[in-house]
C-alpha cells in the first residue's frame, strides 16, 4: 500500500482514502487563483449592472435588450459558480456530494442559456438588418419574452436528462474523499456538445456572415445616396444606422464569445483533454469564463446607455421618484 505525504492530500485525516492534490507549480496555481478571482467579482458586478439597468429603465424595454438582460442574467450566474471552480484548482472538493452535482448541472444549464441566448441575438440581428420592414411586427418584447423562456426550458431540459444518473447518484462516480466528478456516457456527451456548440456556432456564423454582407452593402448605398437626403429620409437614415451600430455591437460580441469557448470546445472535441499541460488547460479555462466578463465590458464601450446607467447607478438617482423614466 502506498503511503502519500500528508501535504499531498485533500484529507490528511482519511489517509488514503483521500483524493491526491493536482500537482501544478506553485505560479501557476496562484496565477489562476489570481486571474479567476478577479474574473468571477468583474463579471458579477459588470453584469448586476447590465440587469439593473435594463430593468429599472423603462425606455431600454426594447426586445434586443431584453436578449441583452438574458445574457447578462446567465453571464452573472456563471461568474458566481466560477467560486466553485477556484474551490477545485488544486484539485480537492470539500462541499459534498450533493453540491458538486449541483455545481455541475447549474454550470451546463447557465452556460448553455448564455450561448442559446446568443443565437436569438444574432437572430434579432438578422431579422433587423436584411428585414428591417417587418421588424417590428416579427421581433416583439412578447414574441422575445417567449423565445427567452424557451431557451432556458430546453437548457434545463437537456441537462437534466444528460446529467440524469449523477443526480440520482451524487458522488457514485467518485474514486476517493475529495474528489467532484461527473459521468456522462458517450451518446449524451456527443449530444451535448452538438446541441451546445457545433450547432449554435454554425447558426451563429451563417446569420453573422449574412448580416455582415447586407449591412456592407446597406451602407454603400447610404453613400452613394447621401446628396439626394431629405429630412424625411434622413430620419431613415439615422434608423438605419442606428441598427447598424446595434449590429456591429453584438457581431463583436458574437466574434468575442467564439474566440473565448472555442478553444475549450475544441479541446473537448479532439479528446485531448487529459493530455495538455497544466499551464494550458488555466489559459483555456480563463479564456472560457472571460466571456461572461467581457460581454458588459463590449457595452459600456459601445453604448451610451450603458454608460449612463452606470453614472445614475452609482450616484443613487435611481432612488429617486420616477427615475425609471429617465431619458437614456
Amino acid at each position: 500500500m502506498t503511503i502519500f505525504d500528508e501535504d499531498e492530500l485533500c484529507f490528511p485525516q482519511l489517509h488514503n482514502s483521500s483524493c491526491r492534490k493536482t500537482i501544478q507549480s506553485y505560479f501557476v496555481s496562484m496565477l489562476t487563483y489570481i486571474i479567476l478571482s478577479c474574473i468571477s467579482i468583474v463579471t458579477v458586478i459588470l453584469n448586476i449592472l447590465v440587469i439593473i439597468s435594463i430593468s429599472h429603465f423603462k425606455q431600454l424595454h426594447t426586445p434586443t435588450n431584453l436578449l441583452l438582460l438574458s445574457l447578462a442574467v446567465s453571464d452573472c450566474t456563471v461568474g458566481i459558480l466560477l467560486v466553485f471552480q477556484i474551490i477545485l484548482i488544486d484539485g480537492c472538493w470539500f462541499l459534498g456530494d450533493v453540491m458538486c452535482v449541483v455545481y455541475f448541472v447549474l454550470y451546463y444549464m447557465f452556460t448553455a442559456a448564455s450561448i442559446g441566448t446568443m443565437i436569438l441575438i444574432s437572430v434579432d440581428r438578422y431579422v433587423a438588418i436584411c428585414h428591417p420592414l417587418h421588424y417590428s411586427t416579427k421581433v416583439t418584447k412578447k414574441r422575445i419574452n417567449i423565445c427567452i423562456c424557451l431557451c432556458w426550458m430546453f437548457c434545463v431540459l437537456v441537462h437534466s436528462l444528460i446529467l440524469k444518473d449523477n443526480l440520482e447518484q451524487p458522488g457514485g462516480y467518485n474514486t476517493c474523499i475529495g474528489q467532484c466528478v461527473i459521468n456522462v456516457n458517450y451518446a449524451s456527451g456527443l449530444a451535448d456538445m452538438i446541441l451546445s456548440f457545433i450547432i449554435p456556432v454554425s447558426i451563429i456564423v451563417v446569420l453573422y456572415m449574412r448580416v455582415f454582407v447586407v449591412a456592407v452593402s446597406q451602407a454603400r448605398a447610404m453613400r452613394s445616396h447621401i446628396t439626394a437626403v431629405t429630412i424625411k429620409c434622413s430620419v431613415k437614415v439615422t434608423a438605419k444606422k442606428s441598427e447598424m451600430k446595434a449590429a456591429i455591437t453584438l457581431g463583436v460580441v458574437v466574434v468575442v464569445f467564439l474566440i473565448c469557448v472555442c478553444p475549450y470546445f475544441c479541446v473537448l472535441l479532439s479528446g485531448q483533454d487529459s493530455k495538455i499541460d497544466a499551464a494550458s488547460s488555466a489559459i483555456i479555462m480563463c479564456l472560457f469564463y472571460l466571456n461572461s466578463c467581457l460581454n458588459p465590458m463590449i457595452y459600456a464601450l459601445f453604448y451610451p446607455w450603458f454608460r449612463k446607467s452606470i453614472k445614475l447607478i452609482m450616484t443613487l438617482k435611481i432612488l429617486e421618484a420616477d427615475s425609471c423614466d429617465t431619458n437614456m
